[in-house]
């Protein structure tokens, strides 16, 4: 679900200071977009979203969430937005902040 190496190597990268408003703006941006698409989904949005969710959620290890973010930006980009299942790329993203901020001490 979470690369634990990539935090500790973005940890390394940043710093301890900045690693923690680094993973602020994170997950209150991912927050953000997550609603928004719960709000008002469209095929155009619901790309360009994934595709923000899939880069900016790899940066940070969230690997699982990442994966599914990027096969339904395929599909969106393919003209097959109807099929993401968004309801379980939601359910991803939960469980993997919540693991995150688990483990994370900030």
């Amino acid at each position: 679900m979470i690369d634990w190496s990539r935090v500790d190597d973005l940890r390394d990268e940043v710093g301890a200071e900045d690693f923690r408003e680094v993973v602020d703006l994170f997950l209150d941006e991912v927050d953000e977009v997550i609603e928004r698409m719960k709000r008002h989904p469209t095929q155009s949005s619901v790309e360009e979203d994934l595709h923000f969710l899939k880069g900016s959620s790899l940066n940070l290890g969230f690997a699982a969430f990442s994966s599914l973010c990027a096969a339904g930006e395929r599909a969106a980009r393919n003209g097959d937005a109807k099929t993401v299942d968004l309801g379980q790329i939601f359910d991803a993203y939960a469980q993997s902040r919540d693991a995150f901020v688990a483990k994370v001490v900030l």
